[in-house]
């Protein structure tokens, strides 16, 4: 394991670490320390963005865990995950450096089976696929048409009667050889193993079936022990596994020359037929499939180990890293759109109730009423207004009357005025004979000349 950092700088200086400088470090720490692991728990807050990652909760009743399974693995997952579904995760502790949040970068996502039993039936398969004893290239040919058959199971189980029917039936020149054991229970395996040695020494068969009917499990356990596995490879003699029902699958189903779905299926692949060949030819098939699928995964895991040796900077995880942070900004941006239209929404009704309540027709209809209003106060002020000057003008009317010279003259006074200057003669002494003069009567004036003047009281 790699030793942690040293926080401290040269001489014993304190050394500070910005966000990101303590995020990357403890992203090499987590990545550097821990290699591919397992882990079993329940899947929830799963989302699926457009970009085809997942992104989910690993909980279990104490604890939970963030997880990331990206596009190029989550297209080879052969379920379809779900919140609540209880899986095992394949992969390697991380830490997502922008955010500080530990979580697990998954490489592979199964559906879980039976817990400890069924991790401990993964762990074994595993190890022993890796030693080669499943290895198809070990696998022996059963003989085309056996002497002798032996049975090896429990003489009091239905398989017997089932393997037995099924010889009657298919080949009854075959003889049956009956190896009795116990099929479940404590010490069941290591008699299952010592009866396949037993078998193998005595080597009087052509043929052998280990059968089983169907069960839990827990049940078909003795069937899954290493020595049980081993043993079948050791003998001598093809080994036909023929344990529990169809779905049921067990160590000694991938150790077995070839593996039957139940035991009357087994029966059936042992006596000659041409539909046991043909079927012997599709289980063929399948185990080929199988161990082409388990050669894959094994080029997966050195793929994956040789990744977790490339440098921190290596473009593929950047562009993990990066496309993990644009789906979280894409669902920040959806959010915040969703958010603005909403507010947009808001905003655009209230304007739209101001614009009602502002309305240029309301305003329109307002300032006409007001104009009307204001036009009949003008002409009514207007017409008080000429009456008022009505009576000033006929006011002044009368008192201009009063003071008017024409109404002197039309008393048969006369005004008299210099007919050469025009200017007014009020007085005698303003005249002298023979000056002329013009008099002004109402209705026209006299040109006349001065023969004597004459003052009042005097001659």
């Amino acid at each position: 394991m790699a030793s942690t950092p040293d926080i401290s700088g040269p001489s014993g200086e304190r050394r500070i670490y910005t966000v990101s400088d303590l995020n990357r470090a403890a992203r090499g720490l987590l990545e550097g320390n821990l290699p591919l692991l397992w882990v079993e728990g329940e899947i929830s807050n799963l989302a699926r963005p457009a970009s085809g990652h997942l992104y989910f909760s690993l909980k279990d009743s104490q604890a939970q865990v963030r997880c990331a399974l990206f596009r190029n693995r989550s297209l080879l997952l052969r379920f379809r995950p779900a919140d609540g579904m209880k899986v095992l995760v394949r992969g390697r502790v991380s830490l997502y450096e922008p955010r500080g949040d530990f979580q697990l970068i998954a490489e592979h996502m199964e559906e879980a089976g039976h817990g400890a039993l069924q991790r401990a039936f993964e762990e074994l398969k595993a190890r022993l696929a890796a030693e080669g004893l499943f290895d198809p290239a070990r696998k022996r040919p059963l003989p085309a048409v056996p002497r002798r058959i032996g049975v090896i199971t429990s003489p009091s189980g239905a398989a017997l009667r089932d393997v037995l029917s099924v010889i009657r039936r298919r080949y009854p020149l075959a003889g049956v050889v009956l190896y009795p054991v116990p099929v479940q229970g404590e010490g069941a395996a290591q008699k299952i193993a010592a009866m396949l040695k037993l078998a193998s020494s005595r080597g009087e068969c052509d043929v052998l079936i280990l059968a089983r009917g169907g069960g839990s499990l827990e049940d078909l356990w003795a069937f899954n022990e290493e020595m049980v596995a081993r043993a079948i490879r050791a003998c001598a003699i093809p080994v036909v596994s023929g344990v529990g029902h169809e779905t049921d699958f067990t160590i000694a189903d991938f150790a077995a020359d070839l593996r039957a779905p139940t035991p009357t299926g087994a029966a059936e692949l042992v006596t000659p037929d041409i539909s046991a060949w043909q079927r012997q030819l599709r289980e063929q098939a399948e185990r080929l499939s199988q161990a082409q699928e388990r050669l894959f995964e094994g080029l997966r895991d050195r793929l994956s180990w040789c990744r977790e040796r490339l440098s921190q900077l290596h473009p593929g995880r950047v562009l993990r890293d990066r496309a993990q942070r644009l789906d979280e900004l894409e669902s920040r941006l959806h959010h915040g759109m969703r958010m603005r239209l909403r507010h947009e929404s808001v905003h655009l009704t209230a304007i739209m109730a101001r614009l009602r309540e502002h309305s240029p027709a309301q305003g329109l209809r307002q300032a006409s009423d007001r104009l009307i209003n204001l036009a009949q106060r003008l002409k009514a002020a207007a017409q008080a207004d000429v009456l008022a000057a009505r009576n000033r003008v006929a006011l002044a009317a009368r008192a201009l009357d009063a003071v008017s010279p024409l109404a002197t003259l039309q008393r048969g006074y006369a005004i008299v005025s210099d007919a050469a200057s025009g200017g007014i003669i009020s007085h005698v002494a303003a005249v002298r004979p023979g000056q002329a003069i013009r008099a002004e009567l109402v209705d026209g004036s006299l040109l006349a000349e001065i023969k004597e003047t004459r003052r009042e009281g005097k001659e």
